[in-house]
């Protein structure tokens, strides 16, 4: 009786210790790559899954969005600019056989390449375009990198330049620039300014001109002006009294033309 109650036992724990080498569970975020005797048999999906004991192995594959920072590297721009650039890359994996059997360490991989990538690509880039047009360097970096990543069973979905540290020299520079082009811009507002304003007064002179009345109003309306600042004693003269002495302080060959304009104006 003793006898078979431990040939039980020792089958109960043998069974147990399969079973626990057969049974394995795939989460939702993994999937699991089955290689029997070293050679690929498939890829398991998430959830309960059962595999031959010592004959198969499976190798869970994280399937999920990797954040992989690339720490500041020193690079020269095509216009020989000495900058430090660091930039951010999300990839995925999404053949989990490949990025298991045709690369080693696929993280480390992409890594290096995203590395080199980076360098190669703003090196080939002038500063004004890594400023101006970063989006640009950005999708010539992922279509880079993706490219490379492909074969893998990587997927390089964003890769973002973070920060560009300039030399302080260059910063100064760059700064002049700005104020210079802030500088300028005033300048020409200014100046629109001016002409604007010029053009008003041209054209309230020509009305003036045509109508004699509108200057005595306006003669009137500043005299109001400045006796309201209390200040002052106005001596008003009458516009009659200004044309007689505009007339005889003006020459006889503009007194003439000035009649005969008058007598044109008259007869129309």
């Amino acid at each position: 009786m003793s006898t078979t109650v431990f040939l039980l036992t020792v089958f109960a724990l043998v069974a147990a210790g399969a079973a626990s080498l057969a049974i394995r569970i795939v989460k939702q975020y993994e999937r699991g790559v089955v290689l029997r005797f070293g050679k690929l048999v498939g890829v398991r999906t998430p959830g309960f899954n059962v595999i031959i004991p010592i004959v198969d192995r499976i190798y869970l594959i994280d399937t999920r969005t990797v954040t992989l920072t690339v720490e500041p590297q020193e690079v020269i721009t095509r216009d020989n600019v000495t900058i430090k650039v660091d930039a951010v890359v999300y990839f995925a994996v999404i053949d989990p056989s490949k990025a298991l059997l045709q690369v080693v360490d696929f993280m480390k991989a992409t890594s290096q390449i995203a590395l080199t990538t980076l360098r190669s690509v703003l090196g080939q880039s002038e500063l004004d375009e890594l400023l101006a047009h970063r989006e640009n360097v950005n999708q010539k970096l992922q279509q880079i990198i993706d490219g490379h990543t492909e074969p893998w069973g990587v997927k390089v979905s964003v890769v973002e330049v973070k920060d560009v540290l300039l030399p302080e020299t260059m910063q100064r520079s760059m700064a002049a620039q700005a104020e210079a082009e802030r500088e300028k811009r005033a300048k020409i507002i200014r100046a629109d300014g001016e002409f604007l304003a010029a053009e008003r007064l041209a054209g309230a002179a020509r009305i003036i001109r045509k109508d004699p009345p509108a200057l005595q109003l306006r003669y009137l309306q500043t005299l109001v002006e400045i006796a309201g600042e209390g200040n002052s004693t106005i001596i008003p003269i009458p516009m009659e009294g200004l044309d007689g002495l505009r007339g005889m302080l003006a020459p006889r060959g503009s007194r003439e033309r000035e009649e005969e304009g008058g007598y044109v104006g008259a007869g129309r």
